[in-house]
């Protein structure tokens, strides 16, 4: 199966993730997870796209391949319930290939389907370019961090990070964390306090003077180090 993901094994709930299977996993049989995005009934048929943070694949449901209870289930399936599906990865047809998702060769043919979890609707839609309120979307953060354009983000700034990090060490370079909270000095500036719990009356405050932990770490031995600001 392409781009196997090491962390898939007897724990784990899925096969494969939901943006992984091409064509060359045609025939196989795979267990995915995910959030029903959007579905359709054609006559009989019922089609679901089945999202995750790798992507999604279409799911066909046919009355002919699943147990009567799991069809009238998928019958009633609402946007982001989450679900389990098994199937078989078949080839789409010509007319069928969808070119711009990366699963558009493929769909999987459901055997079995369960839902894990209902889900009220959404206060608004799982998808780029939406033009929401930035309070509802902050008030619904865990929706808005699903939505295909912000996982991007998040994974953009990992990738950075990475990059960062293997470039400075390949160059003899450490991570440290100097502390975020410290003694007050008097630099004039308007500190930032957080009360300490332990010691009623006193307060820790955003370093005025970083420069003091870049000078313990020279003299302690520690010339080539780094630090990724939060």
């Amino acid at each position: 199966m392409a781009d196997t993901i090491d962390h898939m094994n007897e724990y784990s709930m899925h096969t494969a993730t939901c943006g992984q299977l091409r064509a060359s996993d045609v025939g196989q049989q795979v267990t995915l997870t995910g959030w029903a995005w959007h579905n359709r009934d054609h006559g009989g048929l019922i089609f679901i796209d089945l999202r995750d943070r790798t992507g999604y694949t279409q799911i066909v449901v046919d009355p002919d391949c699943v147990s009567t209870e799991d069809f009238a289930c998928a019958e009633h399936i609402g946007r982001e319930y989450v679900l389990r599906v098994v199937g078989i990865v078949r080839e789409r047809a010509a007319d069928a290939v969808n070119p711009n998702m990366a699963t558009g060769q493929i769909e999987v043919l459901a055997s079995q389907l369960e839902v894990l979890n209902t889900s009220v609707t959404p206060p608004f839609q799982i998808e780029d370019g939406i033009e929401t309120d930035e309070t509802t979307r902050m008030r619904w953060r865990y929706l808005d961090l699903r939505r295909p354009e912000m996982y991007a983000n998040i994974e953009l700034r990992h990738r950075v990070m990475q990059a960062m990090r293997h470039a400075l060490d390949e160059r003899g370079f450490i991570e440290v964390e100097t502390p975020i909270l410290a003694n007050s000095t008097p630099e004039g500036a308007r500190d930032y306090i957080v009360p300490s719990r332990p010691n009623p009356g006193t307060f820790y405050a955003l370093p005025q003077s970083p420069q003091q932990f870049k000078q313990m770490l020279m003299a302690g031995g520690v010339e080539c180090y780094f630090q990724i600001a939060r």
